[in-house]
């Protein structure tokens, strides 16, 4: 595929950069272009669109806020989805970040993993057969626990856990406090016709980000009580 064939996934990567004032106009940008290579997408995007349309910008930021960073439902870093703190993201991250040096591509505040740093990575990759198994091996597998973290019970069970420890919760609307669900499937579905993807059978699944939040919490009690 050529570098031009894929510039989409540098538009898809706007959706999930903190909103600036332009947060909008990115939007329907990425629902212009996919409209007419991938429709049956739509709909998802649409959903999604007609939120940001709606919001404010505090509403925006207050919203990707919670989603990714402020007791968040999940993180954009694939690498801590699929490894936590364990050393193999930190081998990830060092070969992550020569692959951003040769592309010429600037990660800017984000770290090497961040899901809209990789997605602007895969159309400037000199390398094929290194993104297609980066494609196969990492981001999918990663892009369905992140997508599986919107569920209602793990958002439930996630809420229950920072309650418990922090005696406090943010709340988030039911109408669209798990809406970044939809650009992810997106961006699930276009990889998966882009580049022919099939989930293999005996994928083992690695801890989730709601797990890994469970894991934290029992690590601290001990120091928290005394």
């Amino acid at each position: 595929m050529s570098e031009t064939y894929l510039n989409h996934y540098k538009n898809l990567a706007e959706l999930f950069q903190y909103p600036q004032e332009d947060y909008k106009e990115k939007v329907k940008m990425a629902e212009t272009i996919l409209s007419n290579h991938y429709p049956e997408t739509i709909p998802d995007l649409k959903e999604f669109s007609g939120f940001v349309n709606k919001a404010s910008q505090e509403e925006l930021e207050e919203l990707f806020s919670r989603t990714f960073d402020v007791q968040a439902i999940t993180t954009l870093d694939i690498g801590y989805v699929l490894f936590g703190d364990d050393y193999k993201r930190g081998e990830l991250l060092v070969n992550l970040n020569r692959e951003h040096r040769q592309a010429g591509n600037n990660c800017g505040s984000e770290l090497a993993d961040n899901l809209s740093n990789i997605l602007r990575l895969l159309p400037v990759m000199k390398d094929i057969e290194t993104r297609n198994e980066m494609i196969e091996r990492l981001i999918m597998p990663a892009l369905e626990k992140i997508i599986n973290e919107f569920n209602v019970d793990n958002v439930n069970l996630k809420n229950k856990i920072y309650k418990k420890q922090h005696k406090t919760i943010i709340d988030q609307s039911e109408d669209y406090g798990r809406i970044y669900q939809k650009p992810l499937m997106v961006v699930y579905s276009i990889l998966e016709k882009d580049f022919n993807y099939i989930k293999p059978e005996d994928e083992r699944n690695t801890n989730s980000f709601t797990e890994s939040i469970k894991s934290e919490i029992e690590i601290d009690k001990p120091f928290n009580s005394l």
